[in-house]
């Protein structure tokens, strides 16, 4: 991805942020996610929803890692989770797929797995951290090996040999 990048802040006004904080937690996603979907739906362009899944998913991923380091397991699970749903829809934005609820990800997520059972497994591990950000019940080392699990998916997901699937 040696495409060039622009970060962007913005200040917006309480109402709307209390809004856009709303939505995301009632689509079970963050704000950040939220714009990205919403981005990607506007510009109909799947390599540049591609891309921009696939650098929130490795700020996620990144964000996991330091949350766990500082023993946040709760953050650290949620951004274990982000990591892999956002790389679960660069995957499917390659192939002109547009993934948007929970239902979607997990349908697709299947039949990419069909022949690759370990993708299966590994986004499993993912939904594990998911749950554990509302129920806080895994032990560190399981966060960490789940984390660790959601890095192979990822991994897996971007590689170009994770082409299979109709």
């Amino acid at each position: 991805m040696g495409k060039r990048a622009m970060r962007i802040t913005l200040d917006l006004p309480k109402k709307v942020l209390s809004e856009l904080e709303r939505k995301a937690k009632a689509e079970n996603t963050s704000v950040e996610g939220l714009i990205a979907d919403a981005l990607a739906a506007s510009l109909n362009d799947p390599e540049a929803e591609e891309e921009m899944h696939l650098r929130l998913s490795e700020k996620y991923l990144r964000e996991a890692e330091e949350f766990l380091s500082k023993g946040d397991l709760v953050q650290a699970s949620e951004k274990g989770w982000g990591a892999a749903s956002q790389a679960v829809k660069a995957a499917a934005a390659r192939r002109g797929i547009r993934l948007g609820s929970h239902g979607e990800l997990h349908r697709f997520v299947s039949e990419l797995a069909k022949g690759q059972e370990e993708i299966r497994r590994l986004w499993q591990s993912a939904g594990m951290l998911h749950q554990n950000f509302y129920e806080n019940w895994l032990p560190e080392d399981m966060v960490a090996g789940n984390i660790g699990d959601v890095r192979e998916l990822v991994r897996r997901l971007v590689s170009p040999s994770a082409e299979p699937m109709g």
